[in-house]
């Protein structure tokens, strides 16, 4: 089972190996999820000025995040769904900022590499509909999360 990952780096900071480990982590993320093979999203690495601008543009909040995902099947007002046969499923964007992967790492006492897999993870549970709004919803995220990584070998 494997999907499709369009990954970017903006910053031009991440080692081949760094974006590797995160494309193995998402496909076991995908397995576990039950995803459909060729199941397409893409991936972008930015910096801090960047998300603070896409964060101010979309979520109308002026200051810059860790993640931001973007679900291609979550539709807005108006919007139809677009399928057909032999259509590849959409996932969407997740968007990472490196600067504060880093400084989360740092603050939490982990390494870079599990904060960047956390926040790759966390982005792709919210591509497929998972949520944190209330707290019933989080615990279930957080604990699929939790799952996740753990099964990779990426703990705290």
């Amino acid at each position: 089972m494997n999907i499709i990952i369009d990954f970017n780096d903006e910053t031009n900071e991440l080692s081949e190996e760094e974006i590797n480990t995160i494309e193995k982590i998402l496909q076991l993320a995908a397995k576990m999820e039950k995803v459909e093979d060729d199941s397409e999203l893409s991936v972008t690495f930015v910096t801090n000025e960047r998300i603070q601008e896409i964060n101010k543009e979309y979520r109308h909040k002026d200051m810059p995040t860790d993640v931001i995902s973007f679900a291609m099947e979550e539709l807005g007002e108006g919007e139809i769904p677009l399928t057909g046969m032999d259509m590849p499923r959409v996932l969407g964007d997740i968007i990472i900022s490196i600067a504060k992967a880093r400084a989360q790492a740092e603050e939490y006492g982990h390494t870079f590499i599990r904060e960047l897999g956390f926040l790759a993870v966390h982005g792709f549970l919210h591509l497929l509909g998972y949520d944190h709004e209330i707290e019933e919803d989080e615990k279930i995220m957080f604990s699929r999360q939790k799952d996740i990584l753990d099964e990779f070998g990426l703990t705290r």
